[in-house]
């Protein structure tokens, strides 16, 4: 009797589970993450070693300040601009393959439907398993364009506000990274002074960056915060040591 109990028990616990609504989640933000990081990383980076290579020269905090501002507006404009013209040449590509991929279900049906045997038997499935797919498939034009689309070409429908959306989030990434470093030239009036402080405030922001961007990205935080502040550091140290070579010497 125990038995049984315990076996009813069981099953009902499977049941109930089975019942029970499965919710996946999935990170569905890669676009936006990846345009956020390209942005906040290069306004980190590029400013830094700008004040830090004109720090290096005795420019005046005024003339940093200026010469940064000039940097992060320019910036802005030509990374967003960069964006938006990476994402329209993907939609354009699309576009292309989309009307190509129609014609050829028009024009040469049955070697497109050969070609969705080809991919579905890639995945194991033998003849007898595959064809009521390809008839349902031929028998849906739609279902068979974008099946052709997504598994015989791997695009994936972009959106159509996706070279807009990208421009601007990268732009204002980018500022809002490139302010960081900055940040001491507007409080601190001797170049020197505001070099350090922006050192340990870009260090850091570098550092908590690279943290939360490996958190995003499923790798290491740690690994990724230590990379990030290297290049940050790298970059700035390389601006500095130029400034201090090609300076006149007095």
């Amino acid at each position: 009797m125990a038995g049984e109990r315990e076996g009813s028990g069981l099953e009902e616990g499977l049941v109930s589970r089975e019942k029970q609504p499965h919710m996946e989640k999935h990170f569905r933000a890669g676009e936006v993450v990846r345009d956020v990081i390209m942005g906040v990383s290069d306004g980190l980076t590029v400013p830094f070693a700008l004040a830090a290579g004109l720090s290096a020269a005795n420019a005046p905090s005024s003339i940093i300040l200026t010469a940064g501002l000039a940097e992060i507006a320019a910036g802005a404009i030509s990374m967003g601009l960069g964006g938006y013209l990476a994402a329209k040449s993907e939609a354009d590509h699309y576009n292309r393959e989309l009307k190509r991929e129609q014609e050829e279900i028009i024009n040469v049906p049955e070697t497109e439907a050969a070609e969705i045997a080809d991919i579905l038997s890639e995945y194991g499935l033998e003849p007898d398993e595959y064809r009521p797919v390809v008839d349902a498939l031929r028998k849906n034009p739609q279902a068979w364009l974008e099946f052709m689309m997504k598994f015989e070409l791997g695009l994936e429908k972009p959106e159509p506000r996706r070279a807009v959306e990208s421009a601007i989030t990268i732009a204002l990434a980018y500022i809002v990274g490139g302010l960081v470093p900055l940040l001491p030239y507007f409080f601190i009036r001797a170049a020197k002074d505001a070099m350090l402080a922006s050192v340990a405030v870009t260090l850091i922001a570098l550092i908590f960056f690279g943290y939360v961007k490996g958190r995003l990205t499923g790798n290491t935080p740690i690994r990724s915060a230590l990379q990030t502040a290297l290049i940050g550091a790298a970059a700035s140290a390389a601006a500095f040591s130029i400034a201090r070579i090609v300076q006149p010497q007095s």
